[in-house]
């Protein structure tokens, strides 16, 4: 248990004196009330799991919100959804617009599992209508690990922060080995390609805070026949998955 403080306030404080951990922990009155907010992280939890582990086979596709039906990227990762779910992946997304409604648009044209993981956001995010099954998250953290949990490749497709945010933690988790390596594939060469040169210049190159072999855990490519077909060869031997 943490030892009780003065209530003098704080230098850390904001102007009216009040700091985070009431604003965001503590009620008017100083109950502990946003507490009880565990049961509802847990909830989310129990729920997520349960859904996902009756899919079988699987892959999230990540992309952002801002992309427009009329987009190249759009178009390419409804493609993708289509000829992934044809062959029997469910598809997981973010659930909202964008790329992850172009993914949701392949999948259900294709008559597969078109599965939805959304979030409440005060912009941009709202579900999207081509879904076979969607689950609502209050919270960004038991959301990320649904997208991480189940499936067999992740793709990654352009994006903001969010996006980078999922990248960054998949690659993460395949480097530390708290998953097993894992097909991650990101699409795109006007978009990617600079990234992974600003990586390998400044982090693995100049500062070495990344290794060499960590940039080979991410699969470029630039077409939707060049990433189907390394995802069909890289899941080949996975879980039983036969061709």
């Amino acid at each position: 248990m943490f030892a009780k403080k003065s209530s003098k306030k704080s230098k850390g404080a904001d102007s009216s004196g009040t700091c985070r951990v009431v604003t965001d922990l503590l009620g008017a009155d100083g109950d502990a009330i946003e507490s009880w907010r565990i049961f509802r992280i847990m909830a989310e939890f129990v729920e997520g799991f349960e859904a996902l582990r009756l899919l079988g086979k699987a892959v999230t596709i990540f992309g952002g919100s801002r992309i427009k039906p009329n987009d190249p990227y759009y178009k390419m990762a409804e493609e993708l959804a289509y000829k992934l779910a044809k062959k029997d992946f469910a598809v997981i997304t973010g659930g909202g617009p964008g790329i992850m409604e172009a993914a949701n648009v392949g999948a259900f044209k294709a008559g597969g599992k078109s599965i939805g993981l959304n979030i409440e956001l005060p912009f941009e995010q709202h579900p999207n209508a081509y879904t076979t099954d969607t689950l609502e998250f209050d919270f960004f953290f038991s959301r990320k690990v649904m997208l991480a949990f189940a499936s067999e490749v992740y793709i990654f497709m352009p994006g903001g922060f969010g996006t980078m945010d999922e990248f960054f933690e998949i690659v993460t988790l395949v480097q530390t080995k708290k998953i097993e390596p894992i097909p991650v594939v990101l699409i795109g060469n006007d978009f990617w390609e600079p990234i992974l040169q600003n990586i390998k210049i400044n982090m693995v190159d100049k500062f070495g805070t990344v290794s060499k072999e960590a940039m080979e855990i991410v699969h470029l490519v630039d077409s939707v026949d060049d990433a189907y077909e390394y995802i069909i060869a890289s899941t080949k031997n996975r879980c039983g998955i036969q061709y």
